[in-house]
């Protein structure tokens, strides 16, 4: 019997052995993978638990807070560094590391923030098919996102915030169902929003904050989930978008809206975050919203909103933060809002609300601004409704008398004006609204990919300012304010009431202009908003009393309080400190920025500006900014010298569309990237041309040979790499054929890889010593 039943007692002993043998292997391969991970990632702080014997999924091992297995399987891995860190090196492979996370088949969960991790986001991750969350911001991920991504249909969460990555959203997003988060914070994608976001029925978060997209927000009434929406720093617009009801968070600060806010957002009763502030919103102020149950932050700053406000309106007791500043808001403050209570904030200046203490403008300006731009003023309804017809005889006759009386009191006004800052009698000061926007204008508006028209961070709404205003900033044009003077008028540096610094430009007009000469220079100048560009802030026209047209025009814009860029990199710059190589880059890049905008940030774009280093101004926080540009205001009016973002016509090729009318803008920037290597200016094209060819000889030359023409302030600090590929944008910048030269997209990447490569430098100094060239390879500079 024991020897008939032996074949199958021994078949069931090797299986086992042999099943055995295959688990044993399976779980020494985990840790041979995890150990690999490690490597490729640098040996990160966060992973110096991890050795050859950590048993990685005992519930003891210290790798419990970033491997979870579940039956000997890894299915969670959560990589955290306590704060970012520098690029991986060079050799680092996206494809490499995605290839060794693939043998975790598991994988349910992947965490990997703050690492370093470098390069474009691999098709390869679509071989880990269980993945439900992914979150790898806070690295260094560029390229778009890849199709194979859709892949991986059970995908819940993906968070990519604080990476490089571009492009344009794909259309095939709704082919993840169970999508619950998007967050791609903090990036450079660009283009509009596509129509397949609205039909992720399941999210809740959509955040695209910080990025370069442009045009209308797709539809999202369907998605009813939906809780939190946070779409600001792009230029979204102008429409309002179409809105679930369930949202808790609603984030469209610093875009382009300017159509009404729909009355439905006072039906959204689970609202507690609603910042709309930094838009051209108009229309009515709803003032619901101040008593949405759940509302705690409200801010609609800087807008054009209108409406009366009453003292009995009543608010949530959940609020904590209101900004009603920068608007059109009449009547009183609610006593809701008056509480001195250390816990509420409470923002209202700039508008015209009475007896309050933050600064207001009289009531005319909120009526004169809403009419401006097409909004009629609320008016409290009468309590009696069957009286209205019999009372529109009566409150037509009580308005004509007050027009009456408003037109001798501003009349009477005026004249004081005048008196105190001593004009001719012939002359009378308007204070205008801004003008109505022409139709054919903002037709032709529009953004571009990675070039939107961006509101600068911090500077108030573009506005008309009264002549009071203007002798108050300059204190009656006082001589410590004079700035200087050229043969087109007088600039003062001047201080708003509000503590905001300014330059002020009184520009000296011919009689034969009328204000309609000025309307479309106007709207031109006030829609140019760019962190790399020297903003208008407003502008008030004096007029000849006799015919009404304009005697003098003052134009305020932002004070830019560092000097030129030419003053902190020439020889001349005595006691300022000079700019070093990486914030010489920076300054190359905003610059290249500027350009990009002003190419194809408005249509028609602005071309052949004639930028030098003498036309780029530095911020407070050395940033550069363009203060002179093509853009005509007069034929007959040139550049004043300081903050003067459209000041004069330098040629007649503006906005023409001839052949690689672009590149005469890339030519001078080459010149401007020539000056920031040397340390000073060429005297001469010819100069410019020759230099060229020693750069170019340089560039296949030895490293020696290019470090001995950089100038000696940041010739040591430079990586080669960084330094090479700098000197081929500008050789390439600089090329006599217009055709040969590269597009300012290929400037900007180039630049920015310049930068790159220098600060991975300058972070593996720190831990290890060589010399500046040798942490990286070579490598051919393209142009796409």
């Amino acid at each position: 019997m024991a020897e008939k039943f032996y074949p199958t007692k021994l078949l069931i002993f090797v299986t086992l052995l042999l099943s055995i043998n295959h688990s044993e292997q399976l779980q020494s391969s985990l840790p041979q993978t995890l150990l690999r991970i490690k490597r490729l990632l640098n040996f990160p702080s966060a992973l110096s638990s991890w050795n050859s014997s950590t048993d990685f999924c005992s519930p003891d091992s210290d790798s419990s807070q970033t491997v979870v297995c579940y039956e000997d399987t890894i299915t969670q891995l959560h990589i955290i560094a306590d704060k970012r860190a520098s690029p991986l090196p060079k050799n680092f492979s996206t494809d490499t590391f995605f290839a060794t996370l693939a043998r975790l088949p598991h994988l349910k969960v992947l965490t990997l923030v703050s690492l370093g991790i470098r390069g474009p986001l691999p098709g390869k991750i679509a071989r880990l098919s269980s993945l439900e969350i992914v979150n790898m911001s806070s690295n260094f991920l560029y390229g778009v996102i890849p199709q194979e991504l859709s892949l991986l249909s059970n995908l819940q969460t993906l968070i990519l915030d604080d990476n490089k990555l571009s492009g344009e959203l794909p259309d095939w997003l709704d082919s993840l169902p169970a999508l619950t988060v998007l967050s791609l914070k903090n990036n450079l994608f660009n283009g509009s929003v596509p129509d397949s976001v609205g039909r992720l029925e399941n999210l809740r978060i959509l955040s695209l904050s910080h990025n370069h997209f442009y045009g209308p927000v797709p539809d999202l009434r369907h998605l009813t989930n939906l809780q939190v929406l946070e779409f600001d720093d792009n230029a979204f617009g102008p429409q309002f978008p179409r809105l679930g009801t369930k949202l808790v968070t609603l984030v469209l600060r610093n875009n382009s809206f300017r159509s009404s806010v729909p009355a439905e957002v006072t039906t959204f009763r689970q609202l507690e975050r609603f910042d709309i502030s930094s838009n051209s919103f108009v229309g009515p102020f709803h003032p619901a919203l101040l008593s949405l149950p759940s509302i705690t932050y409200l801010n609609i700053s800087g807008n054009q909103l209108n409406g009366m406000l009453f003292e009995n309106l009543t608010c949530s007791s959940e609020l904590q933060v209101v900004d009603l500043s920068s608007n059109l808001l009449t009547g009183s403050l609610p006593e809701c809002l008056q509480s001195k209570s250390s816990d509420k904030t409470v923002l209202y200046a700039r508008n015209c609300l009475q007896d309050i203490n933050q600064n207001q403008h009289l009531l005319p300006f909120c009526h004169t601004e809403a009419l401006a731009v097409g909004i009629l003023p609320e008016s409290k309804k009468h309590k009696d409704q069957s009286k209205v017809g019999l009372s529109t005889g009566i409150v037509s006759g009580i308005l004509g008398g007050v027009a009456l009386v408003a037109l001798v009191f501003f009349i009477i006004r005026r004249g004081n004006v005048r008196s105190s800052i001593k004009n001719p009698p012939t002359r009378l000061i308007s204070e205008s609204a801004t003008p109505k926007y022409s139709s054919k204008h903002l037709s032709d508006a529009r953004y571009i990919s990675q070039t939107m028209k961006m509101a600068t961070v911090g500077l108030p709404i573009y506005r008309t300012f009264s002549v009071e205003e203007i002798v108050v900033a300059t204190n009656n044009f006082d001589t410590s304010s004079f700035m200087g003077e050229s043969s087109q008028g007088q600039m003062y540096r001047g201080r708003l009431r509000d503590g905001f610094v300014v330059a002020i430009r009184c520009v000296k007009m011919k009689k034969r202009y009328s204000i309609h000469y000025f309307m479309h220079h106007i709207e031109l100048i006030s829609q140019l908003r760019h962190r790399h560009l020297v903003c208008a802030l407003g502008h008030c026209f004096e007029y000849y009393l006799e015919d009404s047209t304009v005697s003098r025009i003052f134009l305020v814009f932002e004070y830019v309080p560092n000097g030129t860029l030419r003053s902190w990199i020439s020889a001349d710059r005595r006691a300022k400190k000079s700019l070093g190589w990486t914030q010489r880059i920076e300054a190359a890049i905003g610059v290249a920025k500027g350009i990009q905008y002003l190419h194809t940030g408005v249509v028609p774009g602005i071309y052949s500006n004639k930028i030098k280093t003498t036309d780029v101004l530095m911020d407070q926080n050395l940033g550069a900014k363009i203060c002179s540009y093509n853009l005509p205001f007069l034929s007959d009016m040139g550049k004043v010298e300081h903050g003067t973002s459209s000041s004069g016509s330098k040629s007649p090729s503006v906005n023409r569309s001839a052949k690689h009318e672009d590149k005469s803008d890339i030519y001078n920037f080459g010149a401007i990237l020539q000056e920031l290597i040397l340390g000073r200016a060429a005297k001469s094209r010819n100069e410019v041309d020759g230099l060229r060819v020693l750069f170019q000889a340089s560039i296949i030359g030895d490293e020696e040979a290019r470090r001995s023409i950089v100038d000696a302030g940041v010739r040591n600090s430079c990586l080669d790499q960084s330094l090479r590929t700098i000197m081929e944008i500008c050789t390439r910048c600089l090329t006599k054929d217009p055709a040969e030269r590269p597009s300012i997209e290929d400037v900007l990447w180039n630049l920015q890889f310049a930068a790159q490569v220098q600060d991975a430098w300058r972070g593996e100094s720190q831990s290890s010593e060589g010399s500046p060239g040798s942490p990286f390879e070579p490598r051919r500079l393209t142009f796409h």
